[in-house]
């Protein structure tokens, strides 16, 4: 598949690549110049956009941000340093002035600006940053006048797209931009950092690196067979099949790298007045549900944020599951149902300090088909249920006390091995992209075709086609070879400021 466009590397120069002058895009291998369209995005090359980078509200900073050809000479008309400063402006250098209306020649704010200047800026184009304070009016004021110069509104995520375009970042890195932002532990917010640095990008790289040698070695033996030493399936094997080892972990990690993203849904259930209440406060270390001695005190979903293993976790207190009385017990006990069908862990919780009931066996039972947890409650109690109690569970079992907080850690570190599995990042780095996993998933069944060729002794002309739609899906990560509504999906996704 032909790329949609692809970039000489950037130098500045009107032969290609990126500069003030904006960046030439080479389509089907003829060049044009200005604007590139990608999706629903329509991005001038020559134009100059501008967009607030942080959030509107009272604050102590604000970011306004402008990105294109234009950006230097539109900061000169609006902005009056306080001390005299030599023409050009130096580069990345914060300056002390004021924001001026041109029209009315009064003061909107005191600020900060920075200008970066081509290539050397999050873009590779001409990039200036106004640092204002972050008050509405104030902000809202400095970007129209911004818009008033010449410049326009930038679209979601454009800042980013002008990015990738100019070479700067492939499509991991861009998409780790916004992994940065929505990283809700520091577990995420490490993975999406090495994102952004091109571990995964390098990663991926490596890999397709190999499988083009692969595919190189196989073609030069069918375009030269009598300057070729005579080459066997058996002699290309065994890196195929380190190749395809690699990748495999490689795909396995992204079970691990989707709960950092998106978080992991954690379902406490059980019958009533078992210490489910009790176990959801002492994980919590707040008093956030009520705890009473009467059975049936929670009667709707309860939900809380929590990190557990460096995971974001939803935890969810459910009502008891018991045969309802009235109708409020009946929408209580369906909710716990819908609770327990989304989870992706739960944690049964029994008392010892209660005899066993054949409920208790109905209901492992069904909550089996997720990853669960026994947890034996209220241990500080003397016991009555018997160890022999639940026969045919084969899942993990954790014994603590809710109320005084022991065997606490024992849960914490079997919900981690349940989870996690224990399983090592290939190269440190973690799949976290369901777009990438899908590219994993089918260049590993390209591999395996090629194996299975290559094993079965076929002509090499077959490994070869599976080897090259291998390298194309492996480069569709990195963006080396993407449609437009791929991109468009992605960076639709991304706030106006990045």
């Amino acid at each position: 598949m032909r790329p949609p466009f692809s970039l000489p590397p950037p130098n500045g120069s009107k032969k290609g690549g990126s500069g003030a002058n904006g960046l030439y895009i080479r389509r089907g291998g003829k060049r044009s110049y200005g604007e590139i369209a990608i999706g629903n995005f329509t991005t001038h090359a020559i134009d100059t956009i501008a967009a607030l980078s942080t959030p509107l509200g009272q604050g102590g900073i604000g970011i306004i941000r402008l990105s294109g050809p234009q950006a230097a000479r539109l900061a000169t008309r609006l902005f009056r340093p306080r001390h005299p400063v030599a023409e050009p402006w130096p580069s990345h250098r914060l300056l002390l002035g004021h924001i001026i209306d041109p029209a009315s020649g009064e003061a909107v704010d005191e600020v900060l600006l920075c200008l970066m200047r081509a290539p050397r800026s999050y873009t590779r184009e001409d990039v200036v940053e106004i640092n204002c304070h972050s008050g509405y009016g104030v902000m809202r004021r400095i970007l129209d006048l911004v818009l008033a110069q010449g410049a326009r509104l930038a679209r979601p995520g454009e800042f980013t797209l002008r990015a990738f375009l100019s070479g700067r970042l492939d499509l991991t890195q861009a998409e780790a931009v916004l992994e940065v932002v929505q990283a809700r532990t520091e577990a995420a917010a490490r993975v999406a950092a090495a994102h952004l640095e091109g571990g995964l990008g390098g990663e991926i790289r490596r890999q397709r690196d190999v499988a083009l040698n692969l595919l190189a070695q196989i073609e030069a033996v069918l375009d030269f067979p009598e300057e070729i030493p005579e080459t066997t399936g058996g002699d290309l094997l065994p890196s195929l099949e380190t190749l395809t080892e690699d990748l495999a972990r490689l795909a396995a990690t992204y079970a691990r790298g989707r709960l950092l993203r998106e978080g992991l849904r954690l379902v406490i259930a059980g019958r009533p007045n078992v210490g489910k209440s009790s176990l959801l406060n002492r994980l919590l270390r707040q008093e956030r549900a009520i705890v009473t001695d009467i059975p049936g005190t929670t009667r709707d979903v309860i939900t809380e944020s929590m990190s557990l293993a460096g995971l974001p976790v939803c935890l969810v207190d459910t009502a008891g599951l018991r045969l309802p009385g009235d109708q409020v017990e009946v929408l209580g006990v369906r909710r716990t149902q819908e609770e327990l069908a989304a989870a992706d862990l739960v944690l049964y919780v029994v008392d010892v300090s209660d005899s066993a009931s054949p409920e208790d066996a109905i209901n492992l039972a069904q909550v089996s088909q997720r990853p669960t947890i026994l947890v034996y409650n209220k241990i500080d109690l003397p016991p009555v249920l018997k160890e022999t109690a639940f026969p045919d569970w084969s899942g993990p079992r954790v014994r603590l006390s809710a109320r005084t907080g022991e065997g606490l850690a024992g849960l914490e570190d079997a919900c981690r091995e349940l989870i996690l599995k224990g399983k090592a990042p290939v190269g440190g780095q973690i799949v976290t992209q369901t777009r990438h996993a899908q590219h994993l998933e089918s260049a590993l069944a390209c591999l395996d075709r090629a194996q299975g060729s290559l094993q079965a002794g076929l002509p090499l002309e077959f490994p070869a086609l599976d080897l090259r739609e291998a390298v194309r899906e492996l480069g569709e990560i990195l963006g080396e070879e993407i449609g437009e509504e791929i991109l468009d999906r992605i960076f639709s996704q991304f706030c106006l400021g990045k």
